[in-house]
């Protein structure tokens, strides 16, 4: 018995920060995805003695995942179909934060596939995510879903039709590389803006800012506008889904400190900001393993 906890104990540490990934991917938020990666070494813990090794551990952990998220979209009561940009009004949507170095190619997540997925039904999501994102075989999905293999194929198959729709053509494009010199530049300069010309001069002209449950705000003197407004911020440069990000403390009148509120999370397309995902509320900050309140 005492092997055996070892032996489920470091498969779990081996596995744990890929594991959260595709629970994110199938949940759309951090605090979602840990409840899942949590509950999945519990239910795993409990299950040891039966597992029999016919599959990878990591197939047997990810296996677990996948069914106790659609066992909590069973328990839902109900699916609201997404219409439009999913990143506009979705508010359950959070960023994924990414370390400074050694993240593997499996636990960057573009949020461009976030917000795609969120327009499948969970059933489709896992099978997508399952089988063109971890590379699972039809076999395996079909196992996993504990459905035939030809009704797996059927739910990846719809499930592609629909993400064509709503995320980059290119797989490639799903899971974004490190950041480049030119990133990292794009954020300080708009970590440091503190005036309109400064901003300006960081933004496309069709740039825009989507803040569920507001409204977008678009183009460029909407969003200058928006984003110069006199209120006393602190910010923390950062980066969450394979892109640069800032983190926003705002410090009300009268408050000795600056409190953890909003992440932006910058698109950057040929230098400029295209786009600014700003997820709102100090947990999406502590997500990003940052303080709730910053220094007055």
């Amino acid at each position: 018995m005492r092997d055996r906890d070892a032996w489920l104990a470091a498969a779990y540490d081996d596995h744990r920060r890929e594991l959260q990934a595709h629970c994110y991917r199938l949940a759309g938020n951090v605090a979602d995805a840990d409840e899942l990666t949590q509950e999945t070494f519990l239910r795993a813990w409990r299950a040891r003695d039966r597992f029999d090794g016919r599959a990878s551990a990591r197939t047997w952990l990810y296996r677990i995942a996948t069914n106790l998220f659609l066992d909590s979209r069973k328990a839902a009561a109900r699916r609201t179909t997404p219409a439009g940009d999913v990143l506009e009004w979705d508010a359950t949507i959070g960023p994924y934060p990414d370390v400074a170095a050694g993240v593997a190619d499996a636990e960057l997540v573009e949020l461009a596939l976030i917000a795609a997925l969120m327009h499948l039904p969970p059933r489709q999501r896992a099978a997508f995510v399952l089988r063109d994102v971890s590379g699972w075989t039809p076999a395996e999905v079909a196992e996993s879903l504990g459905v035939a293999v030809p009704a797996a194929n059927s739910l990846v198959q719809r499930a592609r039709r629909t993400i064509r729709e709503h995320a980059p053509a290119d797989p490639g494009d799903w899971r974004r590389p490190a950041l480049t010199a030119d990133d990292e530049e794009i954020l300080r300069r708009y970590a440091a803006a503190s005036d309109a010309e400064s901003i300006r001069l960081l933004l496309a002209d069709d740039v825009r800012i989507t803040m569920p449950p507001d409204p977008p705000v678009v183009g460029i003197d909407a969003v200058t506008g928006f984003l110069t407004r006199p209120l006393d911020w602190r910010t923390v440069p950062t980066r969450a889904n394979g892109r640069p990000a800032l983190a926003n403390y705002l410090r009300h009148p009268g408050s000795p400190v600056h409190e953890a509120l909003v992440v932006d999370v910058l698109r950057v397309v040929d230098g400029r900001i295209v786009e600014i995902n700003a997820f709102v509320g100090a947990h999406h900050v502590a997500a990003l393993g940052l303080p709730a309140t910053a220094p007055g």
